[in-house]
C-alpha cells in the first residue's frame, strides 16, 4: 500500500478520535508515522505535533460554535504549560530513540488503561478549584507534550475534568485550545526539525485528519461517549502493547 494511501487512512482515524474524544489522535499519529510511513521516533514526534495542532484548531472551531469551550479558565490551564512543553521539546532532540519510544508506550498504555476505568460523564459534582494543583497539571500537560510529541488531549480532558470540575462536553471543547496552545509552544523549538519533515506525506495527513475531525465531532453528538472511548482505548492498548515490545527487543 503507498505511502499516500496510508497517510490518508491514518490522518482520518487520527481526526475521528480528536473530534469526537476531544483528544487520542497524537497517540496514533506517532506510531502511524513510525511503523506504516517509516518516519523516526523524532521525526514522527514532531510530524505528529504539527499534525495535532492544525487538527486541534480545526475542531476547536467546531467545538466552539456548539459552546463547548471555556475560554478563560482553558487559557490558564494552557499558559501553566507553556514553558515546560517549549523546554521538553528542546531536550527531546538530545535523547536517544528507543528511550523515546519506550516512554511513549508506558504514556499509551497508562492512558488506556484510565480511559477504560468508569467515570461520571456528568464530571461529578462541583468542586472548588485549587490554583496549586490547576496549575501542576497544566504544567505536566504541557511537558508531556513537549517530550512526546503528544498533544495531550487524552489527559487533559480527565485532569479538566477532575481538577477543574468541568462537565464532560466542556472539558472536551476545552482541552482541544490546551491541546493547540502546548503543541505550538513545543512546535516553537523544533522549527528547524519540523522544515524538514516529508511534507509530502504530511499534507495528506493533515487533510485527512482535518475531515475527519469533522466527522468525529458529528459522531460525538450521536454516539455514546464511554462507548466510543473504550473502543479507542482498546485499539491504544494494543498500540502501546506493540511499541513496548518493540523498544525492548
Amino acid at each position: 500500500m503507498s505511502a499516500l494511501v496510508l497517510a490518508l487512512i491514518a490522518g482520518a482515524v487520527v481526526g475521528l478520535a480528536l473530534g469526537a474524544l476531544g483528544g487520542g489522535g497524537s497517540v496514533l499519529a506517532v506510531p502511524a508515522l513510525i511503523y506504516l510511513l517509516g518516519f523516526s521516533p523524532a521525526a514522527a514526534t514532531t510530524g505528529s505535533l504539527v499534525i495535532v495542532t492544525v487538527t486541534s484548531l480545526t475542531a476547536l472551531y467546531a467545538h466552539a460554535r456548539a459552546g463547548n469551550v471555556r475560554w478563560r479558565a482553558g487559557a490558564a490551564f494552557a499558559a501553566a504549560g507553556l514553558l515546560p512543553a517549549a523546554l521538553a521539546g528542546a531536550a527531546a532532540g538530545h535523547l536517544p530513540q528507543a528511550v523515546l519510544t519506550l516512554a511513549f508506550a508506558v504514556v499509551a498504555a497508562v492512558a488506556a488503561l484510565r480511559m477504560l476505568r468508569p467515570s461520571d460523564p456528568a464530571g461529578g459534582e462541583p468542586r472548588s478549584v485549587r490554583p496549586g494543583r490547576a496549575a501542576a497539571a497544566g504544567a505536566g500537560l504541557g511537558a508531556l507534550t513537549g517530550l512526546l510529541g503528544v498533544g495531550g488531549g487524552f489527559l487533559a480532558v480527565p485532569a479538566l475534568v477532575t481538577v477543574l470540575g468541568f462537565e464532560m462536553r466542556a472539558a472536551v471543547g476545552t482541552s482541544l485550545l490546551v491541546i493547540t496552545a502546548n503543541s505550538l509552544a513545543s512546535l516553537a523549538t523544533r522549527s528547524g526539525a519540523a522544515i524538514s519533515l516529508d511534507w509530502a506525506v504530511i499534507g495528506p495527513f493533515i487533510a485527512a485528519a482535518v475531515l475527519g475531525a469533522w466527522d468525529g465531532k458529528r459522531l460525538a453528538a450521536k454516539v455514546s461517549g464511554p462507548g466510543l472511548q473504550r473502543v479507542f482505548a482498546v485499539v491504544l492498548l494494543a498500540v502501546a502493547a506493540f511499541m513496548l515490545a518493540d523498544a525492548v527487543t
